[in-house]
């Protein structure tokens, strides 16, 4: 008997130290996993994966299919934000709170964010109830305001008062209801500094939520930086609060907003992970702010922290931007130099980047020669990607009339890099200058493109 008790006290201390999330789908998906991941900055890491299980229940007579999952956390598991991801196609996911409590929730897999719900898990459940409350009231304040600015005659200044006052009241009653929670810090920085009075003047309205924007947000709290709320507050304040449709204006106001936020970040590598993060959405759409980033503030941080190659992709990134003279780079062909600067047997130029092992390149290439075998226009020059030449020599023959290049190295070819080529087949198509007026990713958009030229 002496033996058992301590046997069945073990037993009992190891389930008590482990925590479990559970998660229900409806309806259910087409994937067998789900991983689980903590938020670390603007990262997601890996925790653990778990096996998707389906069930079949029945309500009121009807069988209906539902998805359910678990993950098991020990007691040193890290307090913060956490990310459950699932799909294939389109991989979807629902951020929660972990803070040492059981967690479990259910929510329809195609509308996670607005159909979840916390069955166990007191901050979870007290963070979602707060959201929903203070959104509701905050939609009732903005409709006041709102109206006040395309009606400036009415008198509103009664109604906005009471609902400031509610609004307030909810804010003070979550805000003491999450004392001593982890999630009061996130309760308190969403928080909207509202104007007392009501400002029927559209531009002073704007001016008033752009000052206050961040007015209640600790950049320095790392509870806040390790989770989605700060990053997607940030993206939120470049994107969608300053906004022109003047193109010039625009770009001006992008540098500026992101020359704030980046001023209010004291943690380093955070702002470093901010800065990559906006690179990642500038660099095909906006080279101007793209060079900006990387200039004027990727550039600033601490040596320690800037990567050389990093610096040297973006380079080459904007080096290849439409609109840009392609890099020049030179080839041998017959026993002459040949370079792209001083080519000139095209009206058009289509420089392609392929190789002989990918599946890709060997059905279209054959099908974009035969489309410009009698186009006279377009002068060809045919970059391929190989660790060795045996294969090229022999299937440069089936492309006759097209400038033939062999790309020694493969991805670590010094040409490919400098044309920031990640995969192939890749199309370029330049102008008698050799600038860079179209960059198709796709065969039928080339030939597109090709057609009205």
């Amino acid at each position: 008997m002496k033996k058992i008790i301590p046997f069945i006290f073990l037993i009992t201390s190891i389930l008590q130290a482990q925590y479990t999330v559970k998660g229900t789908m409806s309806p259910t998906i087409e994937s067998e996993w789900i991983i689980l991941y903590k938020i670390e900055g603007t990262q997601q890491n890996y925790v653990q994966h778990s096996k998707i299980e389906i069930d079949t229940i029945t309500l009121q007579e009807n069988k209906k299919k539902k998805a359910t999952f678990q993950f098991i956390l020990p007691e040193d598991s890290q307090v913060g934000s956490y990310r459950v991801v699932y799909g294939l196609e389109e991989p979807n996911f629902v951020d929660f709170f972990y803070t040492k409590e059981n967690i479990h929730f259910d929510f329809d897999p195609k509308s996670p964010n607005q159909s979840i719900n916390f069955s166990v898990s007191r901050e979870n459940r007290l963070y979602q109830k707060y959201i929903a409350l203070i959104s509701k009231e905050q939609q009732k304040l903005d409709a006041i305001q709102n109206t006040a600015i395309q009606n400036p005659s009415l008198n509103l200044q009664s109604a906005y008062k009471k609902a400031l006052t509610h609004l307030k009241s909810v804010q003070k009653e979550c805000l003491e209801a999450s004392e001593g929670m982890y999630i009061n810090a996130f309760i308190n920085a969403s928080l909207i500094k509202n104007p007392s009075k009501l400002i029927t003047n559209a531009q002073k309205y704007q001016s008033h939520l752009l000052s206050t924007f961040f007015d209640y947000i600790d950049f320095s709290n790392k509870e806040l930086i390790n989770s989605p709320f700060l990053t997607d507050k940030i993206m939120e304040y470049i994107f969608s609060m300053n906004y022109s449709e003047d193109q010039k204006k625009q770009n001006s106001l992008f540098k500026k907003s992101t020359a704030l936020v980046l001023s209010k970040i004291i943690d380093n590598l955070y702002k470093k992970e901010v800065i990559i993060l906006l690179i990642s959405k500038f660099e095909t759409i906006n080279p101007e702010v793209l060079n900006y980033l990387l200039e004027e503030q990727y550039k600033k941080l601490p040596i320690t922290l800037q990567e050389e190659e990093f610096i040297i992709e973006k380079k080459n990134l904007l080096a290849t931007q439409i609109g840009r003279i392609a890099p020049d780079f030179s080839w041998k062909k017959n026993g002459k130099t040949l370079e792209l600067s001083t080519l000139n047997d095209g009206q058009y130029y289509l420089l392609i980047f392929w190789s002989t092992g990918c599946s890709h390149c060997l059905r279209e290439i054959p099908q974009l020669h035969q489309f410009l075998k009698m186009n006279k226009k377009i002068s060809v020059i045919a970059f391929c990607l190989e660790k060795n030449d045996f294969e090229w020599k022999k299937y440069k023959k089936k492309l006759p009339n097209w400038h033939h290049i062999f790309g020694e190295g493969y991805w670590e070819n010094k040409i490919v890099k400098t044309y920031n080529i990640n995969a192939t087949p890749s199309y370029l198509i330049l102008d008698a200058r050799k600038k860079i007026i179209a960059k198709p990713a796709e065969l039928k958009e080339v030939k597109a493109f090709i057609e009205r030229l």
